[in-house]
């Protein structure tokens, strides 16, 4: 599993990126500047803004020499709903110089009168809302809220001692308020406080000697009011000496903010309103198929278990190549193996399997080379394949990852359809698309009709491994959450239905209703062992499950279904076979060709193999 936070590993070649930008800011020489980093939801503006930190930081970084930058990092999104983002960002600002100033031991009589400044700007908004209330005749909002309640106790008679107590708390706050937020000024109009507030701004950072880079992420997420609220924030500090600005935001998703907040002005003024704001625009590139190739063998990378040293070493060299592919060169397992030619076959196996998903991922609508699209697909894989070995149901991983694409990218139409082939054939198999499959890998031209017909379609035909000849049932069931696995169960008759709920509630009676399962047509017979085994794998001990009982009990009704049996045993992994099975169905048929492979697996215990040599010694089963 993969965390989607942001991170300080360059997995995208964006260093380059982050050069540029820690450039424009160092080459300011502490004029001020602005740098707007845009792009769409997840495409990794988050990781560009700790790449610039990084950066910075790294660019200055000696011993015993305080940095020139100090950072502040500020994500308007968390403070939504529980603080005014303006002032929120301006008190981030003020608190981090002033724990600079005490730890640097310069400007710190300038950083106390900033804060108290700030201060003035709290006040402003608790006297802003309660005189609003009374201006409209409502009771005033907060500690000036209390006192008016105590005033309407008072007239009223309505008093006791701990109202009494209540009020002096209340009255001690306000004080606070008065002396501690409202700082006496000799200028004190709002105008002349920005004014003063921004010269102290300026000054304090002059004194220390340091430029300040405020980094702003996540303001896309934002309503518009908080969006708008940020941004006049950001004006207020902007544009002043020792200041760069770095702001991530998808730039289409702001202008629609301002517009929501200035309803009715054009579009030509939403555009000027950030573009002035923003003095130097970088656009986050999106993701090619090299890139996406990289990316996700990086990933699979990371969660390997090679050493922390030689993952960066491989995440270096693969960058650096990334840097080249405008010269042909490429990023593939090919080129990943020949850094590392001990590279442990699961990790080999993952690789590969980026390397045939790349293109796919890139041209998918549903995916698109998103970084966090990405993410959240190999998630989902990685949690279905957890499912497939807590159930036993013993997917392939390269299987189920196509059926996942489609499920993600494909027509939701053809995707049901899909589910219907496999859940109305005997043997799982979606039969369909093996001739589609055939003619995609040879470029025939083929018409599919809807929803079989989009372009996405004919490059997963492509995609190994091919889909017509192979059971999807297990790949289906540890999908489920979308679709149900068995479907036709719907037209069962009311007997096969009646029979497959007393087999399921009570399985160990299964012996006593052979007769009537005989007499169902094969159609219906398939239907209820498909529900039996869904059951059945959710078993994770094989000795004598009562399930077994209903699903012999099937097969011995319906011959085909005994071979269907036969394979979902072979199929379950060897730590749960007990020996406890082999007398309880060896006397069937179908039981050959269970105990030849579980004869031939390394894996499985030996007394499940001593139990199946004394049942051919005593001649109940030939074994080879």
């Amino acid at each position: 599993m993969w965390t989607d936070n942001e991170t300080a590993q360059d997995f995208l070649n964006f260093g380059g990126i982050a050069k540029t930008v820690a450039e424009i800011i160092e080459q300011a020489q502490s004029r001020p500047i602005s740098i707007g980093v845009s792009g769409a939801w997840g495409v990794g503006k988050s990781s560009m803004i700790r790449l610039i930190r990084t950066e910075l930081s790294a660019r200055h970084h000696e011993e015993a020499k305080p940095s020139k930058f100090i950072f502040v990092e500020f994500n308007a999104w968390l403070y939504q709903g529980y603080d005014d983002a303006r002032a929120a960002l301006i008190e981030v600002v003020a608190s981090t110089l002033a724990k600079e100033a005490e730890e640097r031991k310069t400007g710190i009589d300038k950083a106390k009168d900033l804060l108290e400044r700030v201060n003035w700007f709290r006040a402003i908004k608790l006297a802003a809302g309660s005189a609003a209330s009374l201006a409209l005749g409502l009771p005033p909002t907060g500690l000036l809220g209390d006192l008016w309640g105590f005033g309407k106790s008072l007239v009223a008679g309505d008093i006791d001692k701990e109202a009494i107590e209540a009020v002096k708390s209340a009255a001690g706050e306000a004080e606070k308020i008065a002396t501690g937020l409202i700082t006496p000024k000799k200028t004190t109009s709002p105008p002349k406080e920005i004014e003063a507030l921004r010269t102290s701004f300026e000054e304090l950072l002059k004194e220390m000697g340091v430029t300040l880079v405020v980094l702003i992420d996540d303001l896309d997420r934002c309503l518009p009011e908080t969006t708008i609220s940020t941004l006049e924030a950001i004006r207020l500090l902007l544009f002043l000496e020792h200041t760069a600005f770095v702001i991530a935001a998808d730039d289409q998703m702001i202008k629609h903010a301002v517009k929501r907040h200035f309803q009715g002005v054009d579009d030509d003024i939403v555009i000027n309103y950030f573009d002035k704001l923003i003095q130097v625009p970088i656009r986050v590139p999106p993701l090619g198929t090299q890139e996406v190739r990289a990316y996700m063998m990086l990933l699979f990378v990371e969660n390997s278990d090679l050493e922390s040293k030689e993952k960066e070493r491989i995440r270096g060299e693969v960058c650096s190549q990334l840097g080249r592919t405008w010269q042909g060169k490429r990023v593939d397992l090919k080129f990943i193996r020949s850094l590392n030619d001990k590279l442990p076959d699961a990790l080999i196996a993952r690789l590969d399997a980026a390397d045939r998903l790349a293109p796919l991922m890139t041209s998918a609508t549903g995916i698109a080379g998103n970084p966090r699209l990405i993410k959240r697909f190999l998630n989902a894989l990685s949690i279905r394949m957890s499912m497939s070995r807590a159930q036993g149901v013993g997917v392939d991983e390269s299987e189920l990852a196509k059926v996942l694409l489609f499920e993600r990218c494909g027509d939701p139409k053809a995707y049901l359809e899909l589910i219907k082939s496999v859940t109305e054939s005997d043997d799982g198999k979606p039969a369909f698309l093996l001739d589609w499959e055939q003619q995609a890998i040879a470029g025939e031209a083929h018409q599919r009709k809807a929803p079989w017909d989009d372009p996405f379609i004919t490059e997963w035909l492509r995609l190994p491994p091919l889909l017509g000849g192979t059971d999807l049932r297990g790949a289906l069931y540890v999908s489920r959450e979308h679709a149900p696995l068995i479907t036709p169960e719907d037209r069962l008759s009311a007997e096969a239905a009646d029979l497959l709920e007393a087999l399921l509630e009570h399985p160990e009676m299964a012996g006593s209703i052979k007769d009537r399962l005989v007499a169902l047509p094969r159609s219906e017979m398939s239907v209820i062992m498909d529900r039996l085994l869904g059951r059945a794998r959710q078993e994770q001990e094989w000795g004598t499950p009562s399930i077994l009982d209903a699903c012999m009990a099937v097969a011995a009704a319906d011959a085909p279904q005994g071979a269907r049996l036969s394979g979902f045993l072979k199929e379950r992994p060897a730590i749960q076979i007990k020996a406890s099975i082999v007398p309880k169905i060896s006397d069937e048929q179908w039981s050959k060709t269970v105990f030849e492979a579980w004869s031939d697996d390394e894996d499985i215990a030996k007394p499940v193999k001593n139990a199946i040599k004394a049942r051919r010694n005593n001649g109940n089963v030939a074994v080879k």
